[in-house]
């Protein structure tokens, strides 16, 4: 019995200790701090000649086809991908339903 006193009293010094550890973080200022965010639809490479020919209700060909998940851009970097969705509240916004979170192994294993 006085072992599990002994592995009770060892888990409450880790959880304090693990807990004074973070106290110095402030992390609400980091969480206050901005960032772009973008959803990248698709893109399209063309001449400048064709793209100064481009006018009102000019269709630019996008590389991505309808149902391919589109990428989640912050502050420059992939971090996740997702669909495109109609937001519920209001129908003429959209909004991305995320399908996937990119980590950093699944970015550098493409190079």
């Amino acid at each position: 019995m006085a072992r599990d006193t002994h592995a009770a009293g060892f888990a409450d010094e880790a959880e304090e200790t693990l807990h004074d550890a973070h106290a110095g973080y402030n992390l609400d200022s980091i969480m206050r701090i901005p960032v772009s965010i973008q959803v990248v639809l698709g893109s399209a490479s063309m001449p400048v000649a064709n793209l100064m020919k481009l006018g009102r209700g000019a269709v630019v060909p996008l590389d991505h086809r309808v149902g391919e998940p589109v990428d989640v851009v912050v502050n420059g970097r992939v971090v996740a991908r997702g669909e495109v969705v109609v937001v519920e509240d209001d129908n003429s916004r959209f909004g991305v339903s995320l399908t996937e979170i990119v980590t950093a192994q699944s970015t550098s294993a493409g190079f």
